[in-house]
Parts: C-alpha cells; structure tokens; sequence
C-alpha cells in the first residue's frame, strides 16, 4: 500500500486475454508508475502477441522486451517522444477489454471499497473474483 495525499492507496496491475479474461494480477503501491510494472507482466507474453497500453507504457524498454520477443506494441506515442513507431487505433480500440475487466471487478463491493486492508489478503480477493470472472466466462 502506498501512502498519498488521499490516504493509502493501491493500483491494481492485469494482463488481459483477447476475450477480456485476466491472465496476470499483480500490486503495487498507489504512488508508482503504471510502467514500473509493465516488464514482469509481460513475462506471460507469447510470441506474436499484440501489447496495448496507454501512453504511461511508452517506453523504450518496453518497445525492446516485446521486440525481442516477437511481439507488437501497439502503443500510442507520449507528446515528447521524438521517434515514431507504426501505431493503429482501430487494433487501440480493443483495449477496452482491460477496461470492461476493471469495471468487472468494481462491480464486487469489497474490491471497489477495498475492505482489505493487507495486500495479500486484497490480492487473493482480487485473484478470486478474476476467477470468477474466468468461469462466467466459459
């Protein structure tokens, strides 16, 4: 949990499938950035796999681990960056299923209010509704 002006706070991290399904939970603290994240994530990563990400995941390490593996990150350019790289916002468009999953898990009200208070507790929490979600799924 990391401490804000807000109080403490946590972000939740997932790795979604094509179908919006979870496949990597993981938490850090309210304060870190988004990317920070992002490279032990993508260890799930298979060759091929197309990575979507807002401009927070614009990052030239990042471009390189799904390079290297194979992978195309289809991430929107920051403003400052000085290189271009192809981007298409009909692929961006999907990644409203990362969204649809959040929206998901806000819908349990123990995740949305954060009844737990220990982050593993709160991580098996998150892990069992993802489950659930997994099973709806099917």
């Amino acid at each position: 949990m990391g401490r804000s002006r807000g109080g403490l706070t946590t972000k939740i991290h997932a790795v979604v499938d094509a179908e919006g399904r979870p496949i990597a939970l993981e938490l850090t603290a309210g304060q870190a950035h988004d990317s920070k994240m992002a490279l032990p994530m993508l260890s799930v990563m298979r060759e091929g796999t197309i990575i979507l990400g807002d401009k927070a995941y614009d990052t030239n390490a990042l471009r390189a681990e799904a390079e290297e593996k194979g992978a195309w990150a289809n991430i929107p350019a920051k403003s400052n960056r000085k290189e271009s790289f192809s981007f298409s916002g009909w692929v961006y468009r999907q990644r409203n299923l990362v969204e649809r999953f959040f929206n998901k898990l806000k819908q349990y009200r123990g995740i949305a209010t954060r009844y737990e208070k220990n982050p593993a507790n709160f991580l098996a929490a998150v892990k069992l509704i993802a489950t659930r979600i997994w099973i709806k799924a099917l």
